[in-house]
């Protein structure tokens, strides 16, 4: 259920509230274009401006709007682990199919509180819970050991992970169960990490070209090696240019070049610069997008 090209949905806002109709638009393009499974509310979808009820209300429209097509797998993580069990329990009461836990944040907990801050999650509710490690973000890295005690809770069924580190990606798939999902947080390692045992990506590039991070996926599984590769190297600037300033200003700037969202971002994020915004402009031509 948890594999293939997942996309870190945005959340598109319309003059400073979450944009309903956008949501539901950016979903069926998404759907229409084969995505595996949507992820709302992580930190593509700035979940960290969000206030609870705007959370709560684009996690309950995006299982609503989804209506069971692909699996919904939603962003609920928390510096508190009482305000994580209280979100993941909405998570499942809403429907939604998984929950995506980043790692605590800002209290830099060391790996024994990472370990009981999980299992204290996934021992309150029943639901499959994806782990989610973005070090840059949070301050604070889960190493492959302190995952592979959390994979032997049944209900902890996988990982994100976005160290960038292919070394500790290893570490993990050697140490953890058979069945242990590890997806990449980063759309630049994807293959790399398929063809070392991988199961797929929660993917930014997809907000922008669903088709071809899902079709790349699909050839490495059905063995085309070469057209994967292909497909791999046909994405690289364009993986590389969201990520020109922070994620998500320039996906959100490009859905906007699109015509798909207006890109409004919420501070503390800005618009983009003169000079980036010209050579993603660049970017996206090249691809045919704009």
């Amino acid at each position: 259920m948890f594999q293939g090209s997942i996309v870190a949905l945005v959340t598109p806002f319309k003059d400073g509230r979450v944009d309903e109709e956008g949501l539901r638009d950016l979903i069926e393009f998404q759907i229409e274009n084969n995505i595996h499974a949507i992820v709302p509310c992580g930190c593509t979808g700035e979940a960290a401006t969000l206030s609870h009820e705007e959370h709560k209300k684009v996690l309950e429209l995006t299982v609503e709007f989804v209506n069971k097509r692909v699996p919904v797998i939603a962003g609920s993580g928390s510096n508190s682990t009482h305000e994580a069990v209280e979100l993941t329990r909405y998570v499942r009461d809403i429907g939604a199919d998984g929950a995506l836990i980043i790692t605590p944040y800002y209290n830099k907990p060391t790996q024994d509180g990472l370990y009981r801050h999980y299992k204290e999650i996934a021992t309150m509710v029943d639901i499959p819970i994806i782990l989610y490690n973005v070090p840059s973000r949070t301050g604070i890295n889960m190493l492959p050991e302190t995952v592979s005690r959390l994979s032997e809770i049944d209900n902890i069924v996988g990982i994100k992970e976005a160290s960038g580190s292919l070394s500790q990606m290893s570490d993990i798939i050697g140490l953890c169960r058979e069945d242990f999902i590890v997806l990449s947080g980063d759309d630049s390692v994807t293959l790399p990490l398929l063809s070392i045992g991988g199961r797929g990506v929660v993917s930014v590039s997809a907000n922008i070209v669903p088709s071809y991070v899902a079709q790349m996926v699909n050839e490495f599984n059905k063995g085309n090696l070469n057209d994967a590769r292909r497909l791999h190297y046909k994405l690289r600037s364009l993986n590389e240019a969201m990520f020109f300033e922070t994620n998500p200003i320039p996906v959100k700037t490009s859905l906007s070049l699109m015509g798909r969202i207006s890109g409004e971002l919420r501070l503390p994020l800005s618009p983009m610069s003169k000079t980036n915004l010209e050579r993603l402009k660049k970017v996206l031509m090249d691809y045919g997008l704009i």
